[in-house]
């Protein structure tokens, strides 16, 4: 049989000095003697306290338990400095051993004592107190302490017996030389014939769950005074629970002792987290359970070795917490050979759902091993955030490296470790995803997700309840009622003063004053009923267009947006514009508010390539030429955001006054690929093997995935090719170019010290061939500029930045630059022709469906239907026929066109339309300083003679395109000039202005002024800058 006999700890020790340490002895008869190690007493109120946590094990034979042998456990404390001559005992309990027929009787099973508090005798007292038992002989008893103890006597068949660990050789004491000789041999006996178990661990520390009832002769009354709280639950419900059921139990232990305090993120930061659709209960035992086959799994992936798992045990701590040490050996890599790795694994928290497990990892065998430990803090949260309404857990792993000792190479240990650790749980997660389901992969339901937005309808009574239940609307109305009931009773005075029939005035300041309130408030009254019946009518252009094709199809579900910033005008009146791939789409506008709510859906024609940024940007709509209507901006980036991040996010907007007000956008983004991720990578290479002239190959699944987790990017995105080459900065840096659909990548590794940094294809404004030169090391080179404010986040891999705010990369010693020349600017000039040509096709198919019909026109300029106002008239020091000259197509218009801000000016020859009339067509673009949005004009241009013959008129047929309601309406305007009778050769130039509506809109009356104000003052510019240019060229 064996008998295990755990010493926990004693309370109530008499203390008499500082520098006192304590440590307890337990023997079975004369041979079999043990000790605990010296520990510092502790504070208890008057007395001291010493806690110890060691498990002894005794081998107890049929004579030991037939000749009532007795386990006698004292405690002794000894003064520093005094050696052994400073040793004292200060008192002790004899226990009975229990008899051989109550082991016997159930063979293979425990008997066991649950944590029990028994009272110290003095040393003087204790050999005469296995007879004494008068209570008087007791209370006069000096008070010497009392100290927690359990038992465990299992049968000789117990293979499956689970203990405690017993650190029996750290408990000797150099000092004791009396016992030292004994205590070793019988330690490692016990020892070596302790039957322990890695399937669980028992921590029977204040718990009751351990506890069985014994015999009543095993142990005195009169020794028991009172037992660990924890026990109180009674005994009997343990006796048919499976010994593995241990660490569960322990959970229980810690819950009733856990804090609600969260500890916080280590500070070297988050190197892994996700969720998973799981219990935390289950997830919590999967990773530091006992012989879970998660870790077994872990460990064959990872090539560990020798692994060695210590059970669970209390450790001394206030309060008491759980701890474990696990010895392996890592596995050899490309760089390091096999480490000795030791982990010490400690609970911090564990109140039944959220886990908090720190781990200090040490390899004294890699280089500076001795120097630092690395800090892992695991916390496991449970959380129920999902839709699905799912349980589901939150792990997240943060580290740090506490150094033990200052070295020059701090941050090489710290970067290695961090690489480290991060090649480590990337393999951690795909083991761990084998076991249990990770949130972040659960397929979001598009269609779901959107439904409440598309069937999400107010009624129009609900929808004026909120917009008329406000002071104004109830006082109008409460005042309009109260005059009218007052006109019903009132009776119809005589005729006074200055009144008629059918006159009636005021006949006081009172009548006076309260008639003007009426007035006021029932203009703002019918001012809210109009605004709100035009609310309701008006839709934007692009709400509720689905999208058609195959390839990536992108949907932007947008919510909507709180703080937006004030304006100047008072009313804020925001849109939203989206643009991807040169496509462009555009919300509805929401009335006067700054919280604004959609609850639109736009959807993107399908592209062959994947997008890799969506622009968004929100406006106050105040005309399509303000200037001052930006709110606020932001770019949405997909190879930095997840599909579940996209599908429910909040977009920080970016701008002075948005950042001041904190202005944010509700949006949900969807990004899929109908034709399936290996379809479309093949398409892609098979067109791009066009434009290159070679062969591409389909890179391997391996090599795919470690180049999207080198990066960060997701799993859609895949690798074309990889070069070896050197950056040119001012040390040259030998690594490695990759290059995918959307990205250009660079990766080096130099003694450690990464540096890694991709940009956009999209952001490439121009790439040139260099000749070689001495500090290319005679090789070409291929240079990279990108767009001024573009690339920023790669920044530190830039050679130099112009005065324009643009980066430039310089790559070169290609192994073979022809080849890899020719494949990257291949990738560029598809990838820029493609975005120009897929907004090209945009603007046709709006050209198309907002184009102008010639006849049309010529039927409006016959019969006059669109009314013309005069907004400037301008005379000239010069010759009619000269001024014309501004539109004849020469170099004159175009310098003057290009002054007053149009790019891109192109015109038609002047064509014979019908007798009397010549026509032609214009093309030209905004300035930013014209309209914020840029813009196109596509116009049609009439020359006919002046009513009267002398002089000309052009009437200029306006359509705008790319600006909000473009193709709501065009813009006619009519230039008159006409020669004037005077000494010195002069003429007059009338402006007229129009707007021909082609749909109808809630904002005719703001568009018609905001164009007559920037229409007519552009064609004033053009007249004024032609007669200085005709002026200036006459002078010379």
């Amino acid at each position: 049989m064996r008998l295990y006999v755990y010493v926990l700890e004693a309370r109530g020790l008499p203390a008499r000095r500082d520098g006192e340490l304590f440590y307890a002895k337990v023997a079975l008869g004369k041979k079999q003697r043990f000790r605990t190690r010296e520990v510092e007493p502790g504070p208890s109120g008057a007395a001291a306290a010493a806690a110890w946590n060691e498990e002894f094990v005794f081998a107890v034979g049929a004579e030991e338990a037939a000749g009532g042998e007795e386990v006698e456990v004292a405690v002794a404390r000894r003064r520093r400095r005094d050696g052994r001559r400073g040793r004292e005992v200060v008192g002790a309990v004899r226990l009975p051993v229990p008899t051989a027929s109550a082991a016997a009787a159930a063979p293979g099973e425990r008997r066991s004592v649950p944590p029990t508090w028994f009272t110290l005798q003095p040393p003087a007292e204790h050999s005469r107190r296995k007879g004494a038992n008068s209570d008087e002989d007791a209370a006069a008893a000096p008070d010497c302490g009392k100290i927690l103890l359990t038992f465990s006597l299992y049968g000789e068949r117990n293979d499956h017996a689970v203990i405690h660990q017993s650190p029996c050789s750290s408990s000797r004491s150099d000092t004791d030389t009396e016992i030292d000789n004994v205590e070793h041999s019988g330690c490692s006996h016990g020892m070596a014939d302790s039957p322990r178990s890695r399937v669980s661990e028992q921590t029977s520390l204040d718990n009751s769950d351990h506890s069985v009832q014994t015999d009543s002769n095993s142990i005195a009354e009169d020794d028991l005074v009172e037992t660990s709280p924890a026990t109180a639950n009674g005994a009997n419900d343990t006796e048919a629970m499976a010994p593995d059921a241990s660490f569960e139990e322990a959970m229980e232990v810690m819950k009733s002792r856990s804090t609600p305090d969260m500890p916080e993120d280590l500070d070297s930061g988050i190197v892994f987290e996700h969720t998973y659709l799981v219990d935390s209960k289950d997830l919590n035992h999967l990773l530091f359970g006992p012989d879970s086959q998660f870790s077994k799994d872990l460990r064959e992936h990872q090539g560990t070795m020798d692994y060695e798992e210590q059970p669970w045990t209390w450790k001394s701590k206030d309060p008491p917490s759980l701890s474990r040490t696990c010895q392996y050996t890592k596995g050899a890599s490309k760089l390091m050979k096999d480490v000795k790795t030791t982990e010490e694994q400690t609970y911090l928290k564990a109140d039944g759902k959220n886990f908090v497990v720190m781990t200090r990892v040490r390899t004294p065998e890699v280089p500076f091993g001795n120097c630092f430990v690395v800090v892992l803090l695991y916390k496991i949260i449970h959380s129920t955030g999902l839709s699905s309404g799912e349980e589901s857990t939150h792990l997240t792993v943060s580290y740090n490296v506490e150094f033990l000792q200052s070295t020059m190479m701090r941050s090489m240990i710290e970067g290695s470790v961090r690489d480290g650790l991060k090649e480590n749980f990337e393999s951690l997660g795909e083991i761990l995803s084998r076991h249990v389901k990770l949130a972040d992969s659960v397929t979001m339901d598009k269609e779901q997700l959107l439904a409440p937005l598309q069937a999400e309808h107010q009624s129009d009574i609900r929808l004026a309840y909120k917009y008329f239940f406000n002071f104004t609307a109830i006082s109008a109305v409460l005042i309009a009622i109260y005059v009218l009931v007052h006109i019903l009773l009132s009776r119809p005075g005589p005729v006074m003063g200055l009144e008629f029939n059918g006159l009636d005035l005021p006949d006081t300041f009172g009548e006076l004053f309260t008639s003007g309130v009426l007035v006021l408030l029932m203009e703002r009254l019918l001012n809210m009923v109009s605004h709100f019946v035009q609310a309701r009518v008006q839709r934007g252009s692009d709400h509720g267009v689905k999208a058609s094709g195959d390839g990536w199809l992108l949907t932007v579900a947008l919510l909507e947006a709180t703080s937006l910033p004030p304006v100047s005008s008072g009313s804020v009146d925001p849109y939203v514009v989206f643009s991807c791939n040169g496509i462009t789409r555009t919300s509805s506008v929401q009335l006067q508010t700054q919280e604004p709510q959609w609850n639109e859906i736009m959807e993107f024609d399908a592209m062959e390539e994947p997008p890799a940024v969506l622009d968004v940007e929100v406006f106050n709509f105040d005309g399509p030429f303000d200037l001052a209507i930006s709110l606020g901006h932001a770019e949405i980036n997909f190879l930095k955001h997840t599909s579940v991040e996209l599908a429910d996010i909040w977009v920080p907007l970016e701008g002075k006054l948005a950042q001041t007000c904190q202005s944010r956008l509700h949006l949900r983004v969807f990004l899929e690929n109908t034709k399936g991720p290996e379809t479309s990578m093949r398409e892609y290479l098979k067109k791009m093997e066009k434009e290159v002239g070679k062969k591409l190959h389909v890179r391997s699944p391996h090599r795919n995935s470690t180049f999207q987790k080198l990066f960060g990017l997701p799993h859609e995105e895949f690798l074309i090719a990889d070069y070896a080459c050197s950056l040119k900065r001012k040390l040259p840096l030998q690594g490695r170019l990759f290059v995918s659909a959307r990205i250009v990548g660079f990766y080096a590794n130099l003694f450690g010290h990464k540096t890694k940094f991709f940009f956009l294809w999209e952001d490439v404004e121009e790439i040139e061939v260099l000749q070689p030169s001495f500090t290319t090391v005679g090789t070409p080179s291929l240079l990279f500029t990108l767009k001024s404010g573009r690339g920023l986040d790669a920044k530190r891999g830039a050679k130099s930045q112009d005065k324009e705010g643009r980066l430039k990369f310089q790559f070169h010693s290609f192994a073979s630059f022809s080849k890899s020349s020719r494949t990257i600017l291949g990738l560029w000039k598809t990838k820029s022709s493609a975005i120009e040509q897929r907004a090209k096709m945009e603007e046709d198919h709006d050209d198309d469906e907002s184009s102008i019909d010639i006849d049309d026109v010529q039927a409006v300029l016959s019969i006059g239907d669109v009314p013309l106002s005069k907004e400037y008239t301008v005379e000239h020091p010069i010759d009619a026929d000269l001024l014309m000259g501004v539109f004849d197509g020469g170099a004159l218009e175009t310098r003057t066109m290009s002054r007053v801000g149009c790019l891109d000016y192109s015109t038609t020859p002047w064509e014979h339309a019908r007798p009397g009339m010549d026509e032609r067509h214009v093309s030209y673009k905004f300035n930013r300083y014209m309209s914020i949005f840029g813009g196109e004009v596509m116009s049609t241009q009439f020359k006919f003679p002046a009513e009267d013959g002398d002089g000309w008129s052009i009437h200029d047929v306006v359509s705008l395109h790319n600006v909000p309601f473009g193709d709501y309406f065009r813009v006619h305007l009519r230039y008159n000039v006409q020669s004037v009778a005077s000494e010195v050769a002069s003429c007059r130039s009338e402006i007229l202005v129009g707007i021909e509506w082609l749909k109808s809109s809630k904002f005719q009356k703001r568009i018609a002024r905001n164009i007559c104000e920037k229409l007519a003052h552009r064609a004033k510019e053009v007249l004024e800058a032609a007669g200085k240019e005709i002026a200036s060229a006459v002078s010379s």
